[in-house]
Order: C-alpha cells, then structure tokens, then sequence
C-alpha cells in the first residue's frame, strides 16, 4: 500500500476490502470460468493447428483437419465439454517448415490458443515442437509416428497419438521376412525422422543381406526417376515404401514406366485407398495418360491401426459416417477424415478429463493418467513416463481401389528391441450419440 500513498490514493474500509477483492479475483483468473488459462472462457476453449491444406502433402491430408473440425462441431452441438464450446482454428503450413513456424507463432501469440492439437508432418513440427514446449502450450497428438514425440523429459508438453514409425516398420519387417523369405527387398522412404524411423524398423527383421537398395527423397520435388531406376536395376522383388501419398503414386507410376512391377509394401501413412486412387489418376493424367487404380492398387500390402473405411458394420465407422454425411459430405470419407476424427475423439477424452476449469496443466496430466478408449485395434501408451500413442498396427491388403482387407490379428510392440506380440481385445462399441462418457 506504500505505493498507493505515495501516488495520493487512500482507501479505507469497505472501499479498501472491495479494491482487494478485485486484485485476488483478477489473480485467479476471473469469475465464473476460473481459470487464467489463455484460450478459455466460461463458454469457448480455443485450440490450434499446422496443416497442410497446400502444398505436397495436400492430397489426403488436408482432409484431416476437416475430420476433425467436423467431430469438434458434432460435441459442440451436443453441448460442448463441460459447457464449452470447442474453437478449432487451423492455419495452412503447406508442408512447409519456415511457414510452420510461422502460423505456430501466430496461433500462440495473436490467436492464444489453449493447446496444439494434431500439428501435422515430422519435418514441419519437429521446428516448433521446441517454441511450444518453451511457452508452455499443451502440444498434444501430433500427426506424425516419429518417436521424438515421446520424450517427457525434454519435451514434457508434447505427445504422439498414431504409433511411431519404428513400431510400424518392425512389424511390416515381421511380415516380410515371414512371407517374403529370400527376396530382394528395397527401400524407399522420406529422408528425415518420418522415413529413417521406419528403416530402423525394418531392420530389425530383414536381414541386411536382402536389402538390395535403399533409397531417399526429400518432400517437395516430384523428381523421383533416379531413385525409382536404381531400384528396378537392383531387381528388388519387394519395395517397402515409407512415404507420403504423393509419392506413394509417384513410385508406382514411375515404376510402371521402367515396366517395374514389385510387390509394394506401404506405410499406413502413405496408403489410404481413396487418396493413393486420386493421385494416380491425377499424375497420369498430367503425363497425358489414364491409369485405373484399382488394378494399380490392388494387393499393395499395408497396415492400419483403426477399422478400415470400408467396414460398414462397424460403429466407430457408422458413427464418422454420420457426422460426416452432416457436416463435410463434400469431402471424400476416407482414412484421413477418420484419422481426424479418431484424434478429435480422445482430445475430448483429455478435455474432460482436465476438469471443469481446465488448465494447461491439468490436461497435461489428464493425458498422462491415460485410460483412452475409441476406435482404435490398439491400446495407447500414456502415461508419465510415456508420451506414444498407439502402440501397434494390424496388417492389411489393398483390395482394389476402395478396400483394406484386415489380415490375422492386431500386433503391439514398443519402440526399443521388444517382441512383437498379437492383441486380442476388441475396441468398445462407439457410443450412441458420439461423445466420450465423461
């Protein structure tokens, strides 16, 4: 009170009490809502987003924002999470690092926003993953299986969501060595974290005696022919391919036109049917031909970790049909849009799990305490000590242009020198009207 006499300002009794009240409410964090938590109001919770709505990662995965956006406003019509209504900005990266930073810096510091949620692309988030930390910004479920997302000690705010592409890589190396015994196999994959991860996966189960090319590019460049002819010229019988869709379709036509025709092994990431189908009548085209995906596609050899698109039976799937059909029925359902959705599900599960006046860090711990459910073949891994997400994949066959045909049982594993061991429990019944029971 030194300073107020000093300035001429005297207060006394009820006028002192009520100038008290207003310092210790406005410390708290205001009325009603409770909380000083930035983005959070006593009726909205802001959240952003990196995605590449342009740009070479386009093609599919800029359907993962929409997804989830879509899922964000089904809980908002249905009341919101706790009251709150859930503001989803997300901001265009094209895939393209300098400008991650950019719009990352633009959400925390114009928009506010209470959390990173879903920031997609290994190369792209890795520039800002440090920025986030450093502000303090709950960085949750990055779009991305590089396992530099699961360090709490360096990086206690951020965490994965997909499995790591280490856990991907060893059991498609299971599954090649199982049923590919004694054949070439190749390598083509991104070179950054994203496809380095994955190679390190594979061998651990293929021996280094068959891996007759390995081969890199780097996003952007479309170029791929020098990479694709030493491959052809090391008469792999098997590619494995750690890509994005782009170049998914890129190999696969370049390849034809060496008249090229290996089995293709492909990532999760880079294989959703509807996608892959697009691009390839995209790129074929722009050379001046046709192409027909299904024959292109069928039998290429992947994985996933939820149920696939074309399961109507299943109710996570009649459940992201419907809001679909609801909010985006422009957009293609896809893997992408479920992947969006899928993710925007256990954001809600965080959400509530933070408690009525969420603060940054109560929805740190309510990821660590974990106990997530949804759609997905596979369990999580969060906890304190734990920053993965899911932790295995079930191996799946392309069945022409539109359908992933499920093979033998999901598979877990971590991301170290551990076995790989089948996974017998089902996911539980989407609930009835979508949203998470808090």
């Amino acid at each position: 009170m030194r300073r107020s006499h000093r300035h001429g300002l005297r207060l006394r009794g009820g006028a002192a009490l009520a100038v008290l009240a207003l310092v210790l409410t406005a410390c708290s964090g205001g009325s009603g809502g409770g909380s000083a938590a930035p983005g959070v109001t006593e009726d909205s919770i802001v959240i952003g987003s990196h995605q590449p709505l342009t740009g070479p990662a386009a093609p599919g995965y800029s359907n993962v924002s929409a997804g989830a956006k879509a899922y964000f406003d089904h809980v908002n019509a249905n009341g919101g999470v706790n009251g709150r209504k859930i503001d989803f900005r997300y901001k265009d990266d094209a895939y393209n690092p300098t400008q991650t930073v950019k719009v990352t810096k633009e959400l925390v510091l114009e928009d506010k926003i209470f959390a990173m949620v879903g920031g997609l692309g290994t190369p792209t988030h890795t520039k800002v993953v440090d920025f986030l930390n450093s502000r303090r910004v709950p960085d949750l479920f990055v779009s991305s299986g590089c396992r530099c997302w699961d360090q709490p000690d360096k990086h206690p705010q951020t965490f994965g969501w997909q499995p790591d592409y280490l856990v991907e890589g060893k059991i498609l190396g299971q599954y090649i060595k199982e049923n590919f015994a004694g054949k070439k196999v190749a390598y083509f994959y991104q070179g950054d974290d994203f496809g380095k991860d994955g190679v390190e996966g594979l061998d651990q189960y293929i021996p280094k005696e068959s891996v007759v090319s390995r081969q890199s590019y780097q996003p952007g460049g479309t170029d791929i022919a020098p990479q694709v002819t030493a491959i052809a010229q090391s008469k792999a019988d098997v590619v494995v391919l750690f890509t994005i869709p782009t170049y998914t379709a890129l190999f696969k036509l370049t390849s034809l036109k060496l008249q090229y025709n290996p089995q293709m092994v492909v990532t999760n990431v880079g294989s959703d049917p509807t996608t892959l189908a697009g691009l390839l009548q995209s790129f074929a085209k722009q050379a001046g031909g046709t192409a027909d995906p299904a024959a292109l596609m069928d039998g290429i050899i992947t994985d996933t970790y939820m149920p696939p698109t074309n399961d109507a039976s299943n109710s996570w799937i009649k459940l992201f049909r419907g809001i679909h059909d609801k909010y985006i029925p422009k957009l293609p359902f896809d893997g992408n849009v479920e992947f969006g959705m899928s993710m925007a599900y256990t954001f809600v599960q965080a959400l509530q799990g933070a408690g009525k006046n969420p603060t940054r860090e109560s929805l740190v711990k309510a990821v660590e305490k974990g106990g997530f459910t949804g759609p997905g073949l596979v369990p999580f891994r969060f906890s304190g000590d734990s920053h993965a997400g899911y932790t295995g994949v079930q191996i799946g066959i392309l069945k022409g242009s539109t359908e992933v045909a499920l093979q033998g049982t999901p598979l877990v594993t971590d991301d170290e020198q551990g076995a790989i061991t089948p996974y017998t429990t089902a996911p539980p019944e989407a609930p009835a009207n979508g949203i998470p029971a808090s």
